[in-house]
């Protein structure tokens, strides 16, 4: 996280589940991202003057990226994490010109050190990882030559934003680490097909933007054990890129690329129509076990 003003950084505690926390006592990746929604949106979003002002015009700041590094500390389910994030509104030029922006996000969670079986502590505060996410402004009930945003007319908010925010396209979180050593020579398409109900929605309308790491997770172990590589280990880094939202009844199909990144075991890919391959992916990613 950068340095941001202070009016612009909240904390938060809240309670663990029992889900929350894997066996070795480490916390979920996907159990991170909802710390956002704790301090950012909640503390710092919710009552802005600026939500009714977008309201009224139709603009919505938008996923678009999300990644998560969880560390290798074991944490107390049963006591209460902490949580400071933040967030910056920030611009991506091209050629000198405003091409999009965003909303972007972090945050920190910490927890005691320990754990309930066998047990241990609790210890002190200890980081049990960190999040970015990455919201693109757009107008997203627009006609599509309508959609972009590059500038905002909102109250309490800068109409463009100083800050530049290095934008990378989505395909880029399909793309083998630098130093990985590629285990398959092409993506491969997973044996499962995928078929989504309303369990795998949330309030938005869509697929829940969770749902798509644990679908890349059960993917990449289906195919590290099919080539005989260990299995008991946690998602500890992941790098999503969503470009097009998936809807209950659509069916689709993970490709996958694993790779060893030193004694870590890895897969980056992409998320398609189950009859089209050949599609432009709805969702990219990386992720990274440990």
């Amino acid at each position: 996280m950068p340095e941001l003003a202070p009016e612009r950084v909240a904390t938060a505690s809240f309670p663990l589940r029992y889900e929350d926390i894997a066996q070795d006592g480490r916390m979920m990746a996907t159990a991170l991202p909802p710390a956002i929604g704790w301090t950012v949106w909640r503390q710092l979003l919710a009552d802005h003057p600026s939500a009714r002002s977008m309201q009224r015009q139709g603009l919505v700041a938008i996923l678009s990226r999300l990644t998560v590094d969880g560390s290798d500390e074991s944490i107390r389910v049963d006591q209460k994490v902490e949580a400071t994030g933040g967030y910056q509104l920030a611009r991506h030029e091209v050629d000198g010109a405003v091409e999009k922006l965003f909303l972007n996000m972090w945050v920190e969670v910490r927890g005691a050190r320990g754990r309930v079986v066998p047990p241990e502590g609790p210890g002190p505060s200890v980081i049990a990882g960190r999040v970015f996410a990455e919201h693109t402004f757009t107008r997203i009930f627009a006609t599509p030559d309508q959609r972009r945003v590059t500038r905002l007319e909102l109250e309490g908010l800068p109409a463009v934003p100083e800050a530049l925010h290095p934008f990378s396209a989505p395909r880029t979180a399909m793309e083998l680490p630098l130093d990985a050593e590629p285990l398959d020579d092409d993506y491969v398409p997973d044996e499962a097909i995928t078929v989504f109900g309303l369990d795998h929605t949330d309030s938005n309308q869509h697929v829940n933007s969770l749902v798509y790491p644990r679908l890349f997770a059960e993917a990449a172990l289906r195919r590290l054990a099919a080539r005989g590589r260990p299995c008991r280990a946690l998602v500890r880094a992941l790098d999503l890129a969503y470009r097009k939202p998936s809807f209950a009844g659509d069916a689709v199909r993970i490709h996958l690329r694993t790779f060893t990144l030193g004694d870590r075991a890895g897969a980056a890919g992409f998320l398609v129509d189950a009859d089209d391959a050949a599609a432009r992916p709805r969702c990219c990613a990386r992720i990274i076990f440990g």
